[in-house]
C-alpha cells in the first residue's frame, strides 16, 4: 500500500501536512503555514525533492536520537521526521520518505 499526505489545521488556525506511510505511520511533518495553499505547495515540494538522496539531512537531537530533515533545492526545510531509536531506523525512515513522498493522494482534514 502506498502512502499519502494529510493536511491538518491546528488550534491556532495554522495549516500543516504530514506524509504517512502505507501502514499509516507518520514519516515527516511540515512547518506551520498561514494559508492552506502554502501547505499544498509544501506537499508539491516533497513530491519533487523526496526521490533525491542529497535532499535528506541526517541530524542528531540533543538527546542523542537521530532524525532527518527533507530540504528543498534552496536548502529550506520542507519537513522533519520523528526521532528514531538508531541510525539504521532513521535510514529506514528516509527510504520510506523516498518511496512514499511522490504520492498524489492528499487527504484534507481541515
Amino acid at each position: 500500500m502506498t502512502g499519502w499526505f494529510e493536511i491538518n489545521k491546528n488550534s491556532d488556525g495554522q495549516f500543516y501536512f504530514v506524509l504517512k506511510a502505507g501502514n499509516a505511520e507518520t514519516i515527516l511533518t511540515s512547518e506551520m503555514y498561514q494559508e492552506i495553499s502554502s501547505a499544498k505547495n509544501g506537499i508539491a515540494s516533497v513530491q519533487e525533492n523526496s526521490p533525491l538522496e542529497e535532499r535528506f539531512e541526517r541530524k542528531t537531537a540533543s538527546n542523542g536520537k537521530p532524525y532527518f530533515n527533507l530540504k528543498a533545492a534552496n536548502h529550506e526545510v520542507i519537513g522533519t521526521s520523528q526521532m528514531y531509536s538508531s541510525e539504521t531506523a532513521c535510514d529506514t525512515g528516509i527510504a520510506s520518505a523516498k518511496e512514499n513522498g511522490s504520492s498524489n493522494t492528499v487527504k484534507d482534514n481541515t
